[in-house]
């Protein structure tokens, strides 16, 4: 086989139909939309939510509750979580998102009180539960909010 000679297989290659270019195409006079109607007019397809006319499902059922633009997304992580790290380290969201605890900051993150605390750590976060706090502090460490 020589490079002139290569094709790609049979049937793998499409070639687009030329609508409307007489009648000798097959394709010719209307194009192969038969004859009028709404769908043989240029952007005569109603949307996918369209219902004949009916009111749409949509619009028929009732709006509940709304999103509140000012919620704040807080990232979560536990105390034992804060095991990995070594005694008298400074935990800031920083460390923790190099440290692959947490995947993105967000707009704060709060340490939660689940689990136990064996190191004696600084923590600077944005929020921690009560009991976490106590955890924490319970261990030697300090709970600063920045």
């Amino acid at each position: 086989m020589k490079l002139h000679e290569l094709q790609p297989a049979p049937g793998s290659r499409l070639t687009r139909k030329r609508v409307g270019r007489g009648i000798g195409s097959g394709l010719g006079k209307t194009a192969g939309k038969g004859h009028k109607g709404q769908k043989a007019r240029s952007g005569g397809v109603k949307g996918p939510y369209f219902e004949g006319g009916q009111t749409p499902l949509q619009r028929r059922l009732p709006k509940r509750g709304f999103t509140n633009i000012f919620r704040r997304e807080m990232v979560a992580v536990n105390v034992d979580a804060l095991n990995k790290f070594e005694d008298d380290t400074e935990v800031t969201p920083a460390l923790l998102k190099e440290k692959g605890l947490i995947k993105k900051i967000g707009d704060g993150v709060k340490i939660l009180g689940r689990g136990e605390l064996e190191k004696k750590l600084v923590v600077k976060v944005n929020g921690f539960s009560k009991s976490a706090v106590t955890k924490i502090e319970a261990a030697g460490g300090k709970a600063e909010v920045i």
